[in-house]
């Protein structure tokens, strides 16, 4: 039921109300005149803001593409080289392939950075935020960073740079100071090499201090040869120089030799040999496979040629009289007549019987 207009409070009789209408009323009054002053520049900040962040993200997504369309072609150029003659003098598929992907992953880190960083200082600076206060915070946390993280860093630092400079690649075989071995993984913080033996190496990059790579350029394959001293040199040479033209025709060796197996001359010459140096330049790791070769080869010729190898003993010599198999026999004692001299005196005296006397001189005072 509606109540009676008598019961109803009013305005007039109450001054507070009247009051807090009133102030109600400015305020609401005051914020449509504040936003029908500033909307026109919020609204012109905010477009700027956002057309600020969608440049960043625009030229940030085409700086990513074109950075992986090119690493793509420079897979597609060493897959092309894969498997054929050119594969052993360029670098292999999987190797240029962790190089162009670590170039990668750290130009699109720098890219993304640079760009999405500069975009957040823009729009601080859109929004009037003195950035003095904020870069100085910044330099400070970044040092106190380093410091603390400086062996990351080296290591971090150490990784661009060799990949950049192509020091070595998967598939190597490098002497890094720590540990040697083939290349397994190269990454910008560790490098993974496999032994000898098989085992596994996780070597920091920041610890290599000189790399020896074995698999770039060339490699050297050297045999050394003993033979007797009265061999002939001449012979020697020719025999060796057949089996290393009939090897340079012959496949695999044909493209693992990229130079004429050379006789290199006398390394020394003893009473009882003489050491013969051999030496071909070949294919990057390839060394030990035709030094391997060429010992089996001129071990066959000298075989068939009828040239002694000598081993790490010295050679008996072929005229030298036979021993005497007397001289290993004791000469006969003269303990061994009972009735000689030596034996007489060595005899026991005989004793006295009982009462009896012993002739013979006898001491008296």
């Amino acid at each position: 039921m509606p109540w009676p207009a008598a019961l109803l409070p009013l305005a007039a009789d109450n001054p507070d109300a009247s009051e807090t209408i009133r102030e109600t009323h400015e305020s609401v009054t005051n914020a449509a005149s504040f936003i029908e002053e500033n909307w026109a520049g919020w609204l012109a900040l905010g477009l700027r803001i956002l057309l600020i962040l969608v440049a960043a993200f625009a030229l940030r997504s085409v700086v990513r593409k074109s950075l992986t369309k090119l690493i793509t072609r420079m897979n597609r150029g060493a897959d092309a080289v894969e498997g054929t003659a050119l594969s052993g003098l360029l670098v292999n598929a999987e190797r240029r392939r962790q190089r162009s992907e670590a170039i990668g992953s750290v130009l699109r880190s720098v890219a993304s950075f640079l760009i999405l960083g500069t975009a957040a200082l823009m729009v601080l600076g859109a929004l009037d935020i003195n950035l003095g206060p904020l870069l100085a915070s910044a330099g400070v946390a970044g040092v106190a960073i380093g410091f603390g993280a400086r062996n990351l860093v080296t290591d971090f630092l150490s990784g661009v740079f060799m990949i950049l400079e192509d020091q070595y690649g998967v598939g190597d075989k490098i002497d890094a100071g720590v540990a040697s071995g083939e290349v397994v993984e190269v990454g910008l913080r560790v490098t993974k090499l496999r032994g000898d033996n098989g085992e596994i190496w996780y070597v920091r990059n920041g610890e290599i201090k000189r790399i020896g790579n074995l698999s770039q350029g060339w490699a050297t394959a050297s045999v050394a040869v003993q033979v007797k001293p009265t061999e002939s040199l001449s012979r020697i040479r020719a025999v060796i120089k057949d089996i290393a033209d009939t090897m340079a025709k012959e496949s695999p060796w044909d493209e693992r030799l990229w130079g004429p197996v050379e006789v290199l001359g006398l390394d020394e010459v003893l009473l009882a040999s003489m050491s013969v140096s051999v030496s071909a330049k070949t294919m990057p790791g390839q060394q030990f496979a035709v030094e391997r070769e060429l010992r089996w080869r001129i071990k066959d010729a000298f075989d068939a040629a009828g040239i002694g190898i000598v081993g790490g003993l010295p050679a008996p010599e072929e005229d030298a009289a036979p021993a005497d198999p007397a001289a290993a026999v004791a000469p006969p004692s003269a303990l061994a007549n009972p009735t000689s001299p030596q034996s007489l005196a060595t005899a026991e005296i005989p004793q006295p019987a009982a009462g009896g006397s012993v002739s013979g001189p006898r001491i008296t005072k």
